[in-house]
């Protein structure tokens, strides 16, 4: 995928246009996105107001930290809700070994009927992240959970030590990591996000904790 902001992505072909996927990546999506729209008139799985825009704001919003992605590795994805990015991921790439840790039941019930609908084959986890037995992920992802520096503690306990970190962040992303930095030694690249024009894809390399080198 190209760095540049997409044309409109309103529905599955929008977004198979956009992003090259093969039609059964499309029919899990559709899958996916059709029974998210069933279940949102149930619970709270996404912001009412963007569902109209699912397939930009959610659906490729996930997809563009895809390429950053190795085929194979395990990714673990906190907080997950209604799948995203995870759960996006893993339909895009089978290869991957991806985790989905959401706490809340309800959440967990549609990510699983999605699971087993699309057979997207993810782990669901329903537990809360610091209740759970390190994971030894690749790639820690996350979207929309909690502040930079929350995260870096979550993935610093369920990270390979070469592990990598992508956060989607949204306009105050620069104010997070300059606050996580009073803490964290880390390698910053940024992805600026395809969706979102005051969003940011940080990609995070090399994290410590910055107590760990005072002496």
């Amino acid at each position: 995928m190209n760095r540049e902001a997409p044309a409109s992505v309103s529905s599955a072909a929008d977004f198979q246009a956009e992003t090259g996927v093969s039609d059964e990546v499309v029919v899990k999506l559709k899958i996916y996105a059709d029974l998210l729209v069933k279940w949102q008139a149930k619970i709270n799985l996404v912001g009412p107001d963007t569902l109209p825009d699912l397939w930009d704001r959610h659906m490729l919003d996930s997809a563009q930290i895809a390429p950053l992605i190795a085929h194979g590795n395990k990714v673990v994805d906190f907080g997950s809700g209604a799948g995203f990015p995870g759960l996006v991921l893993a339909c895009l790439d089978p290869t991957l070994d991806v985790h989905l840790v959401e706490s809340d039941q309800r959440k967990c019930a549609f990510l699983r009927e999605v699971n087993r609908t699309a057979g997207c084959g993810v782990t669901i986890h329903n537990a809360r992240i610091e209740n759970l037995e390190p994971l030894a992920a690749d790639v820690v992802t996350s979207r929309a959970l909690a502040s930079l520096d929350k995260l870096l503690a979550f993935a610093e306990m369920h990270s390979l030590s070469t592990g990598i970190y992508l956060f989607l962040k949204g306009k105050r992303w620069s104010e997070e990591l300059t606050e996580a930095e009073k803490t964290w030694k880390m390698r910053v690249l940024h992805h600026p996000s395809r969706t979102d024009p005051a969003g940011m894809i940080l990609e995070l390399r090399e994290c410590t904790r910055r107590h760990e080198h005072l002496e």
